[in-house]
């Protein structure tokens, strides 16, 4: 989604004006996550359940974002505390803010401007969106048009506490501090989705908007994310020993997910939703840090079409429902009764959709982005402030 900057490579900050290195793994992962909750939600718009080992827990991918985002923006306040540096609030927040709202709010127009954009009838009022508090506020069972902006919901969120929680623990660092902090969190998550599914009823919109949507109930993608950039920026030594295993990290995160598949065979029921979270969480953090390795496999495999994927995930991550839609109201009916058509009409629809928004709006706001960070930033910082 909007975690920053795809598969960046932040360790070597590049010179304003040149092209940043990348991950190829980070890449993948992403473009792995994108496509897997486009499968997800591809059940809702008329095409069944395409590949349903595959589709049916699309929504880890979501979890994948997630972890994705805590190590990038984890990685992006961390290392200025870690060297004694003071983080400009001003240009963080600069940086999400035109990373993020441009394209949101030009989808969110599109929702609240043109009904046959969205993918079921009833949409939330504005300024839930607006606000970013849909994912505490929505009466799912009426209003699912755009409701997958749950997640960067949680997200932003993310973006306005983060900062502040890490400077507070890092005025005297000690990393035992914050590995307090994330057990602590991961803990309480468990206990409260224990405590509410026990008051739960039978109606499955309540679990969406009590236990899958607010914030509170899914931070571990996020706090594992954090994790690993805590490791990196405070114990590089742990983590240059873990990057030369990175083949036995991609091992266990994929182990750690198939568990979680496994648990979360009933997705409604005590185990999943009490359990399930941590333990994909945990498993996409480590699928990270595989990923994030330079030197190993892991972190240079290339796959054609990753990349773009990956560059254009937050916009497909936006668009996609709303393609769906657009399709399945022109076409759905004579695709009905052609599965294989239907898939690339649909998969087509989405693609065409996030490239425009990718091309039209959140490129040009990017480098509009990286042009007032070089102009306000000075010389020896321009780099770092660009790469972000």
């Amino acid at each position: 989604m909007s975690g920053d900057e795809r598969g960046t490579d932040f360790r070597n900050a590049p010179t304003p004006g040149i092209k940043m290195s990348r991950l190829p793994g980070l890449d993948l992962l992403r473009a792995i996550a994108i496509v897997w909750v486009m499968f997800f939600h591809a059940q809702g718009a008329g095409l069944g359940a395409p590949w349903p080992p595959l589709s049916q827990f699309g929504w880890m991918g979501v979890d994948l974002f997630f972890a994705l985002s805590g190590y990038l923006i984890g990685w992006q306040v961390l290392r200025p505390l870690s060297q004694g540096r003071r983080l400009d609030f001003r240009d963080f927040y600069l940086r999400r803010a035109l990373r993020v709202l441009p394209a949101f709010w030009t989808v969110l127009a599109l929702y609240l401007l043109w009904p046959a954009f969205r993918e079921r009838p009833g949409l939330e009022s504005g300024w839930q969106f607006f606000t970013f508090t849909l994912n505490l506020l929505i009466d799912y069972e009426h209003n699912k048009a755009f409701s997958h902006a749950w997640s960067l919901c949680v997200e932003e969120h993310f973006y306005l506490l983060f900062p502040l929680l890490a400077i507070a623990l890092t005025r005297r660092p000690a990393l035992w501090k914050g590995a307090v902090a994330v057990a602590a969190l991961v803990l309480a998550g468990i206990a409260l989705r224990a405590w509410v599914w026990n008051g739960l009823d039978d109606n499955a919109n309540h679990w969406v908007e009590r236990i899958y949507y607010p914030t509170w109930m899914r931070l571990d993608g996020l706090l594992f994310g954090v994790t690993l950039a805590a490791v990196r920026a405070y114990r590089p030594q742990w983590w240059e020993a873990m990057m030369r295993r990175s083949g036995w990290l991609a091992l266990a995160g994929v182990l750690a997910v198939a568990a979680a598949i496994a648990l979360s065979q009933q997705r409604l029921g005590f185990v999943a939703s009490v359990f399930g979270f941590p333990v994909v969480s945990l498993g996409m953090a480590l699928l990270v840090a595989a990923g994030a390795s330079e030197r190993r496999w892991t972190g240079r495999l290339r796959v054609p079409g990753a990349g773009w994927l990956a560059a254009a995930s937050f916009s497909l991550y936006l668009s996609h429902k709303g393609a769906f839609a657009l399709m399945a109201g022109a076409w759905g009916e004579p695709l009905e009764t052609q599965p294989l058509l239907a898939f690339f009409a649909y998969a087509g629809a989405a693609l065409a959709a996030g490239a425009i928004l990718h091309y039209a709006v959140e490129r040009p706001f990017l480098r509009w982005r990286e042009r007032l960070i070089r102009r306000r930033a000075p010389a020896p910082a321009a780099a770092d402030a660009a790469a972000a």
